[in-house]
């Protein structure tokens, strides 16, 4: 078991330090051209990997262009087109009306603020944290994915459970300026070390001040907000 820091804004500051080293490329690994394409990748992203999002909107972001496109496209042809993704039906259905809603009350535009982007159908406070940043380049949260939360309590971060308290905890420690990266190099550690199944802590830069080094790596964490 490693030892933590004294702090955990020390713990926090050496952890970013030392995954961006590890990490130097971390990035959002779904593919989009314009903001709507990005809201709609991220919704289908809940609980399904990003390479298979990347794969299937292809051929929908060649298909659907417009808000207008989605929220017109029947129930059931939306459907089909995602039938590959998890929750397919509910996927559908949220981007339909979510795109009905900004056809009809932002003028075809993704809103730029929380507030619009949470009250958008299917979208919770990460989904519209991703777009805030990707999209409109403002930062104004992190983004708590299942990576983020597994690696946050594993390292010592934070004893939250669910994703708004534990992105509470965060904003509180992680450096402002790093607020977007961390959750890629969170992403990055986690699919190539610390997985859900089973942590390679041997392999792991950030062995000798985790908390949880060789402890028990099948931590489950309660999702709260999915999207």
């Amino acid at each position: 078991m490693g030892t933590p820091l004294e702090t955990r804004e020390e713990q926090a500051t050496e952890i970013v330090d030392r995954l961006e080293t590890a990490y130097p490329d971390s990035t959002i690994s779904l593919r989009y051209s314009n903001r709507l394409e990005l809201l709609i990748a991220v919704i289908l992203s809940a609980q399904c990997t990003d390479a298979r999002v990347n794969q299937e909107t292809r051929a929908l972001f060649a298909t659907y262009e417009t808000p207008e496109d989605y929220a017109n496209a029947p129930q059931e042809e939306m459907a089909e087109a995602l039938s590959s993704i998890t929750y397919y039906n509910n996927k559908a259905k949220y981007i339909r009306n979510a795109c009905s809603k900004i056809a009809d009350e932002h003028d075809g535009e993704v809103p730029d603020t929380m507030s619009e982007l949470t009250d958008l159908p299917g979208v919770g406070r990460k989904t519209a944290n991703v777009v805030l940043q990707h999209g409109h380049d403002i930062v104004e949260g992190i983004v708590v994915d299942t990576h983020v939360q597994r690696l946050s309590r594993r390292l010592g971060l934070t004893e939250e459970h669910t994703p708004p308290k534990i992105e509470q905890d965060l904003l509180e420690i992680v450096p402002e300026d790093h607020w977007q990266q961390f959750t890629h190099l969170c992403i990055d550690h986690g699919r190539a070390i610390c997985s859900a199944r089973s942590a390679a802590c041997e392999d792991c830069v950030l062995a000798d001040i985790c908390p949880s080094e060789k402890g028990d790596s099948e931590i489950d964490l309660a999702s709260g907000e999915p999207w």
